[in-house]
């Protein structure tokens, strides 16, 4: 059976069946959001303040509200209001919520977020529909606090592990925040203690030098080129991030960062030509990691739920990615919830060729899980 057969419609991302793309070599851009606010709550912060200087070092105009609440990010429309939210930057405090870690298996025993919403526009964003409100990104100026109540989490006698990047890309705003390296400095001094992040932008510089003490594992977001070239605007090329990993990963002996890393292969694909397309990045992976270093990857495939796709159909309604519900399998959480993931037999057929094709060329990385 030919794989156009096996996937009849998920041919989403057209590609000539026999070419694979040829990859690109551009870093992202620094991202300087249009509107930069502060609440009088982050400016009372120590923190805050110096996220406002780095604000004003990169020649941002900065609006200081009279109260806490964020006002003008609507427009007239969905799309203007995406718009606008996209191009803004809120430097707030944490709500007391914050101080409540919610478990985020399989990727790490709690989440502990330093912001929320992202400045990327990925066409199959895993933030809409789990952030209400306009997407606009939000750093915490409390930051310090929210590190010092993970304490509390720690548990005796096993490493316990933190992720920070599930509501938003923290290499992304990093030169505007400072928040992944004040996080990578305080896990650095925690035994028994393990901060997780993943990124698809590529300004790494500024983490190689930070004293982790192997505390931190740095991951990084990939995909074949064609769903990084047409879904995932306004990141780093899959090349640059291939760069930053093997950065973060060398020795400090030969200019690295010593750092453990991993690779976050997601969302997988069917697309046409999708074993040539992901043997290529996989080989390229190969390439860049080409001496020892402590490395593990995660397999993602696609999914969304109906309140996701509506959010999306209203930021990209010309999106190529494919939401036929009647193509997919649906899946239930313990709380009732609907996910569209893909069919068993599609998924087996995944599954069984990417552990092979990692299996083959890192025999020593293990896999984390696949969903």
């Amino acid at each position: 059976m030919t794989q156009t057969a096996l996937f009849p419609s998920l041919d989403i991302l057209p590609e000539p069946a026999a070419t694979v793309a040829t990859p690109r070599q551009h870093g992202a851009k620094l991202w300087l959001p249009k509107r930069v606010v502060f609440t009088p709550a982050a400016l009372d912060e120590p923190f805050g303040q110096q996220m406002l200087a780095r604000a004003q070092s990169h020649g941002l105009e900065v609006e200081l509200l009279k109260s806490n609440r964020l006002t003008g990010l609507r427009g007239d429309d969905v799309r203007e209001t995406y718009r606008r939210a996209k191009g803004t930057l809120a430097v707030v405090c944490a709500p007391p919520g914050a101080l409540r870690l919610q478990p985020t298996p399989p990727s790490a025993d709690w989440q502990m977020n330093l912001a929320e919403g992202c400045p990327a526009h990925c066409q199959y964003c895993y933030l809409a529909g789990s952030l209400s409100g306009p997407p606009v990104v939000k750093a915490f100026a409390n930051l310090p606090r929210l590190l010092e109540n993970t304490q509390s989490y720690e548990q005796a006698g096993r490493v316990t592990s933190f992720e920070v990047s599930c509501y938003t890309d923290v290499l992304g705003i990093e030169h505007l925040t400072g928040s992944l390296a004040e996080c990578i400095r305080y896990y650095g001094q925690r035994e028994g203690t393990h901060l997780r992040f993943v990124s698809k932008y590529d300004h790494v510089a500024p983490l190689l030098a930070l004293p982790h003490h192997g505390r931190t594992r740095a991951r990084f977001s990939l995909n074949a080129e064609p769903v990084v070239r047409k879904l995932e605007g306004g990141t780093a090329s899959v090349e640059a991030r291939l760069q930053a990993l093997r950065q973060l990963a060398l020795p400090r002996e030969r200019g690295g960062g010593g750092y453990p890393v991993g690779v976050v292969l997601a969302p997988i694909m069917p697309l046409p030509n999708w074993q040539q397309e992901y043997g290529q990045l996989l080989d390229r992976v190969a390439a860049a990691l080409d001496f020892n270093c402590d490395l593990t990857v995660e397999f993602i495939t696609h999914r969304f739920t109906p309140g996701s796709k509506n959010v999306l159909l209203d930021w990209y309604p010309n999106t190529s990615l494919d939401f036929d519900e009647a193509t997919r399998a649906v899946k239930r959480n313990k709380f009732g919830g609907t996910k569209f993931v893909y069919q068993p037999a599609d998924m087996r057929q995944l599954k069984e060729f990417f552990y092979a094709e990692w299996q083959a060329r890192f025999p020593k990385a293990p896999v984390l899980y696949w969903t």
